[in-house]
């Protein structure tokens, strides 16, 4: 790849399931957490210490699940909302 070669460009076309992330209490010295959602009628939630450490969630970002597989993952607030809309 040249150094001044711009890669290729994607467009996503992905539909998710996320949640806009309003609390992580962390337990068992950092390596487990309960995660509250944002959105209205749903329930804390357990992840453990493998998700933790992959994807550092943060307060304010998504916590994002992949269909067919579910693979879970982590975007930050603005990555995500200027990425996806509702449907």
């Amino acid at each position: 790849m040249s150094a001044d070669a711009e890669m290729p460009r994607y467009r996503c076309h992905k539909e998710v399931w996320a949640l806009k992330i309003k609390a992580i209490e962390k337990r068992d010295y950092g390596r487990e957490a309960t995660i509250t959602p944002e959105e209205p009628g749903y329930a804390p939630f357990d992840v453990d210490a493998a998700y933790l450490a992959k994807h550092d969630p943060q307060v304010g970002g998504y916590f994002v699940v992949y269909p067919p597989d579910g693979y879970r993952s982590f975007s930050p607030a603005k990555v995500f909302e200027d990425g996806y809309t509702r449907i």
